[in-house]
């Protein structure tokens, strides 16, 4: 059996190579060109994002809020009309 020590030192070697060569430069420039494509689109941090959700959230609450009042008040004018409607002129002359 091999010792795992011995696959411990390969890696470590592989690993040096690699941060040595040509794909640790390979990586940083594409990191650099990443990161300028990044800063052309128009993103927002998570941060933002989860601020943006919690109006969002609020907005919509209040939105139901208002659109039951409003359900409720054209309620009661419709109840308003009808009641108004019954009432006949000649009912009220008396």
């Amino acid at each position: 059996m091999l010792n795992a020590s011995i696959f411990d030192d390969i890696s470590a070697k592989l690993s040096a190579v690699a941060e040595s060569g040509p794909a640790k430069d390979i990586e940083k420039n594409i990191r650099a060109l990443l990161a300028q494509g990044f800063t052309k689109l128009d993103l927002v941090t998570r941060e933002e994002f989860e601020i943006q959700t919690q109006v969002l959230l609020r907005t919509r609450e209040q939105l139901t809020t208002l659109e039951a009042r409003v359900a409720e008040l054209e309620a009661h004018a419709t109840a308003g009309k009808t009641t108004n409607d019954s009432i006949t002129p000649a009912s009220n002359a008396g």
